[in-house]
């Protein structure tokens, strides 16, 4: 046991270690919080200047978290900036960056490596690295190890590599960072131990796992779990609608099961960073070892054609009204991916968009979590949230429900669409004018 090892894991132990936070998002911005309120200094570290203005301020760009906590970090000692030099000051570095797909449906492996260069001239020894982005297993050793050992640091001696995946659930009550139990794995056991060490101060329980590769491999179990469940039942929806069955009474039913089964809901597509996505870093890593993971790829099949299904479903409806989509008025009612949140990410709501858009409707949306379609990487409409009265409800031809946050009010919705089209089985008792999509 080196003793760099060992002074790290006394400084991650006594709250005297500096931590870093690199990538403010989601994930990181909670984590920040988290480490300041316990009593450590935090650094955090991102590219975009305006989050990190705003944190600087004292304000939140993400609706869960209160300004009044960003602005108690600060007061604690945290500060935000994009001057990567600073890492040199950290004791323990946590990356929390995008991993998405490319056009390709490929891992895009590009925020990882292009933020560790930015940070390799700045590693030094006694260094603790944590990968908290979602991604194919062996992405520490392939994409890390190389990375961190190039200034000459050897990886569990001098320097210390560790991958544990991120659990946020953004919107639920009943998890927060510190309940959420943490998977750790590391390079060496002198890396483990140094993530152990990290971690246990600010989470309640530590799961200890024997390498990096089984704690990537874990979060993809996690997440391709639900994708394929999910696109088991969204397939049973679409065969259920065909025979004239709710498949919203069929699932409570099926729950009342004790045992042997879980309930999970159709909906209109996959959204999230998560779900939709880490199913296909399996798929991709697997054909390296000449394996093609069939059963993963094919739900995935499934849940990307549900947003074709509900554009589908909304111009049936519209027939029946001997009107056709194209000029047609159509309100979107949630774009953010998940009930109670602002966040954007995947979300099936935007395919639904540009599918009709892409048919010629005339658009508009109503999200009171996102009063402003946000700038996006592939995504992009000049549009505003829209309110909702009786009046503006009756102006479209077509309502399709989305998302179905809180804060809706759902019997004025029905009361004043001309056509609805419900995707999340709010109206399943609804005799007219729904179309359960």
């Amino acid at each position: 046991m080196s003793v760099n090892k060992e002074e790290l894991v006394s400084k991650l132990s006594d709250g005297t270690a500096i931590i870093g936070i690199v990538g403010l998002g989601y994930v990181g911005l909670p984590l920040m919080l988290r480490y300041s309120a316990i009593g450590y200094r935090v650094i955090g570290i991102d590219i975009d200047q305006g989050k990190v203005d705003v944190l600087n301020s004292g304000g939140s760009y993400i609706e869960h978290i209160a300004s009044s906590d960003v602005a108690a970090a600060l007061k604690a000692g945290f500060e935000a900036t994009t001057d990567f030099s600073r890492a040199s000051q950290c004791d323990a570095l946590i990356l929390c960056v995008p991993t998405p797909l490319n056009k390709y449906r490929e891992p895009d492996m590009s925020f990882v490596t292009n933020t560790v260069d930015a940070l390799q001239p700045y590693f030094r020894a006694g260094h603790l690295i944590s990968l908290e982005s979602t991604t194919y297993p062996g992405t520490t050793e392939e994409e890390l190890l190389p990375r961190a050992e190039k200034g000459g640091l050897k990886a569990g001696e001098d320097i210390f590599l560790v991958y544990s995946p991120e659990r946020e659930d953004p919107g639920n009550p009943n998890f927060e960072t510190r309940t959420i139990p943490k998977v750790v794995g590391g390079h060496t056991e002198n890396c483990r131990a140094a993530g152990e060490a990290l971690y246990k101060p600010a989470i309640d329980q530590v799961v200890l796992v024997s390498s990096t590769k089984v704690a990537e491999m874990t979060k993809l179990l996690e997440n391709i779990h639900r994708a394929v469940n999910i696109g088991l039942v969204n397939e049973m929806k679409v065969v259920a609608d065909r025979m004239g069955i709710d498949i919203f009474e069929v699932v409570d039913a099926a729950a009342t099961k004790p045992f042997g089964f879980t309930p999970y809901y159709p909906g209109p597509g996959l959204g999230g960073h998560c779900i939709p996505i880490d199913p296909f870093y399996l798929t991709w890593k697997a054909r390296e070892y000449g394996l093609h993971t069939r059963f993963i790829e094919l739900s995935g099949e499934v849940n990307q054609a549900m947003p074709d299904y509900v554009v589908s479903k909304t111009m049936d409806g519209l027939n029946d009204r001997c009107k056709a989509l194209k000029g047609s008025k159509v309100l979107v009612l949630g774009i953010a991916y998940k009930k109670n949140v602002d966040d954007m990410r995947e979300s099936p709501s935007v395919n639904i968009m540009e599918l009709l858009e892409a048919k010629g409707a005339v658009l508009s949306y109503s999200d009171p979590h996102v009063p402003q379609f946000p700038k996006m990487r592939e995504h992009h409409f000049d549009l505003s949230s829209v309110p909702l009265t009786a009046e503006s409800l009756s102006s479209f031809d077509a309502v399709i429900l989305a998302t179905d946050h809180d804060c809706f009010d759902y019997q004025l919705i029905l009361e004043h669409s001309r056509l609805l089209v419900d995707t999340r089985g709010k109206y399943r008792n609804a005799e007219v004018n729904v179309i359960k999509a």
